[in-house]
C-alpha cells in the first residue's frame, strides 16, 4: 500500500470526525466517497486496501476501465458523479449502484428505460446547479422542487440531491440552499463538499463528501 495514500486517508478521516463533532453529528452518518478519476490502478488498489469501499466517477468508460474486474472481490459502492450522457445510461445503471446526477427530463426518460430492461433499479440524486452557471449541468434552484415532483412522478427514486458550488464562490451558501431544497422535498442525502470545503460541508448536513486529491493525491492518468 503506497505510505502516503494511507497518510491521506487517515488526515481526512481525522477531519471528517472532528468536524461531526463540531456539528454533533456522528461519523457513521456521513460517507466518504473517494473519487478515483484520473487514478493508476495501483492507487486504487491502496485505497481499496485501507478498507475504503465507497468510490466515485465521473465517466462510464473510465469507471469500467477501472471496477467491472474489481466488483465481484469487493462489497463496495460505486457512485456517478459525473454528466451522464443518455447513450450510456444503461451501462452506468449495470454498473453504479448511485447516480448523482440526474438533471433533465430525458435522462429520467432513459433512466426508466434502463429499469425496466435491466430488472432493478439504482439509487438517483438530483443535480442542482446552485450557482446558475450556465456551462455547468444541473437543475436550477427554482425548478428544483417541480423536477423532483417529475422524478418521482415517473418512478425514479430520488434518495438524495448533490450540487458543485461555483469554484469563485464561498461554498457554504451553496450547501444551506442545497439543504433547504431538500427539507422542503423530504430528502435525507446530500452529496456535497470536496476536497477544499468537505468540513463546512458537514457543518451545513453533508451525508455524501465526495474527495479525490485529499485522499489520493493529485491526479495520475490524463
Amino acid at each position: 500500500m503506497t505510505a502516503d495514500v494511507i497518510k491521506n486517508i487517515d488526515l481526512v478521516e481525522y477531519q471528517i470526525s472532528e468536524a461531526a463533532k463540531v456539528s454533533g453529528r456522528l461519523r457513521a452518518d456521513i460517507t466518504l466517497i473517494a473519487v478515483s478519476k484520473g487514478q493508476t490502478l495501483d492507487r486504487i488498489n491502496s485505497v481499496l486496501s485501507s478498507g475504503q469501499l465507497f468510490f466515485g466517477e465521473n465517466r462510464v468508460q473510465e469507471a469500467q476501465k477501472h471496477w467491472l474486474s474489481r466488483r465481484k472481490d469487493y462489497q463496495m459502492e460505486l457512485h456517478l458523479i459525473g454528466p451522464l450522457q443518455t447513450n450510456k445510461v444503461t451501462a452506468a445503471v449495470e454498473l453504479f449502484d448511485v447516480i448523482q446526477t440526474v438533471d433533465r427530463p430525458k435522462l429520467v426518460v432513459e433512466l426508466v428505460k434502463a429499469f425496466d430492461k435491466l430488472g432493478f433499479e439504482r439509487d438517483c440524486f438530483v443535480q442542482i446547479n446552485t450557482g446558475e452557471e450556465a456551462q455547468k449541468n444541473g437543475i436550477f434552484p427554482e425548478q428544483a422542487d417541480s423536477f423532483i415532483a417529475y422524478c418521482r412522478s415517473n418512478g425514479i427514486p430520488v434518495s438524495g440531491l448533490m450540487c458543485i458550488p461555483p469554484a469563485s464562490e464561498t461554498s457554504a451558501p451553496h450547501f444551506a440552499l442545497l439543504r433547504t431544497i431538500a427539507e422542503r422535498n423530504g430528502v435525507l442525502k446530500l452529496s456535497m463538499g470536496m476536497s477544499a470545503d468537505f468540513e463546512t460541508a458537514i457543518t451545513l448536513g453533508a451525508t455524501h463528501i465526495r474527495v479525490g486529491t485529499g485522499v489520493f493525491g493529485p491526479r495520475q492518468v490524463l
